[in-house]
């Protein structure tokens, strides 16, 4: 029952988008992991603003083509608005095969979306870098600066860093055994020594609770009676914002480990296997290679050969 109202004994007139979209959230979004789950309730907050109020049988395909376009003019990426529509989608779909609430097909598939971007190219100069690390080493709380190591010298995505626990890090055999990533496949990722320090570091941490098993420890969470993950986000912002470098996300720390990983010899099969991507279309998304920096290995290339 969702605001009084049992949604699978009322039809689509009376439904509303919020009303749908809560009990989404409640009976599917909640079976998913934390941390999509998460990203869906962020991403239902700005459906139920701007169409909260609509009955499911008054959102017709020109009403999201509005809305696609009103996120756009707003400045959201393209990507952003395709998450957007592809969870509104799945409600749609979810309330006409399990809900039955009378609607006879879904809106969004009639409604262009916004073609895929072609990918993030920034790449971190040895200038910024330093700038970076030197203002996060300036944080109260280490672990911020430990976290954006880590994600610079293996391209572990946030999530598989703040979800680390003790027991996962190896640093006999300098690896890291995830268990909860993006495409739900376990993966082992080789540590640089760099990489192994700073995991040293933050399991040696003196001030860790007993409470917690989490590498990177945050505060008592919300929802349960349990210590969450380190949130460094803010931290992470405000940092940013004081080296007064522009268009860098803390994403793009991931971007380029890959990228350093490919400049440094390693084939292919050899980066997936340490990033986790499924294919290589993807592994190519994510990897730009700075020119300058293959012009050495090309005459060493050439030198082998004239030879």
């Amino acid at each position: 029952m969702v605001g009084g109202v049992y949604i699978n004994r009322v039809d689509s007139e009376r439904t509303t988008l919020q009303q749908a979209l809560k009990r989404y959230l409640r009976e599917v979004s909640s079976t998913k992991k934390p941390s999509t789950s998460e990203k869906e309730h962020c991403k239902s907050k700005h459906l139920i603003e701007k169409l909260g109020d609509f009955s499911l049988a008054a959102i017709k395909p020109d009403v999201v083509a509005n809305y696609r376009d009103e996120r756009l003019a707003e400045g959201k990426s393209a990507n952003t608005v395709r998450l957007e529509l592809a969870l509104l989608s799945h409600v749609f779909t979810i309330a006409i095969r399990e809900w039955r609430v009378g609607l006879i097909y879904n809106p969004v598939n009639n409604v262009r979306k916004p073609p895929a971007g072609a990918g993030r190219d920034r790449r971190l100069s040895p200038e910024e870098e330093k700038k970076i690390f030197k203002e996060v080493d300036k944080h109260s709380n280490p672990m911020l600066g430990w976290i954006a190591r880590i994600a610079l010298h293996t391209g572990m995505r946030l999530n598989e860093i703040k979800t680390l626990r003790r027991s996962q890090v190896d640093l006999e055999k300098r690896v890291v055994h995830l268990t909860e990533t993006k495409n739900g496949t376990s993966r082992t990722v080789p540590l640089t020594k760099v990489a192994a320090g700073v995991f040293k570091e933050a399991l040696d941490n003196p001030i860790r609770p007993i409470d917690t098993d989490l590498v990177f420890f945050g505060e008592y969470s919300r929802r349960s009676e349990r210590r969450g993950p380190y949130d460094f986000k803010v931290s992470w912002h405000h940092a940013m914002h004081r080296t007064g470098i522009k268009d860098f996300r803390f994403h793009d720390l991931r971007h380029e480990a890959i990228s350093r990983f490919v400049e440094a010899g390693l084939g292919d099969q050899e980066v997936a296997a340490i990033s986790g991507h499924k294919t290589m279309q993807m592994l190519r998304r994510y990897t730009h290679l700075r020119a300058e920096d293959l012009v050495e290995r090309l005459d060493q290339l050439f030198e082998r050969t004239s030879n």
